[in-house]
């Protein structure tokens, strides 16, 4: 499962995000939301993996955030154009969504 999430993870184009139950759901089963989190908190490498694309449902940063917190976090986030505004980014905006999920 892991291999799966950070190969995912270099799929995600640059300016989008993605939640962990998307995530999830891409590697094959929506209920492992919490085990791409913990997945993802063990990332060896946030150039090489970028996990900072990653949200939660509702568009909020992690609080534990592996490399450097919420503001690292944000701070990478911006870095590739996207606006987050109380640590929160509007996904009908940065959303990434692959062509078999779009309805």
């Amino acid at each position: 499962m892991k291999e799966k999430v950070l190969a995912y993870l270099k799929s995600i184009p640059k300016g989008k995000v993605v939640t962990y139950g998307q995530m999830a759901l891409h590697i094959g089963n929506k209920n492992l939301s919490r085990a791409v989190g913990n997945a993802l908190h063990r990332n060896p490498n946030g150039d090489e993996y970028p996990c900072y694309k990653v949200v939660n449902a509702k568009g909020r940063l992690s609080d534990s955030y592996a490399f450097g917190g919420k503001d690292e976090q944000k701070k990478r986030l911006e870095n590739d154009g996207i606006i987050v505004e109380n640590y929160t980014v509007d996904l009908n905006k940065y959303q990434y969504r692959e062509k078999h999920e779009i309805q």
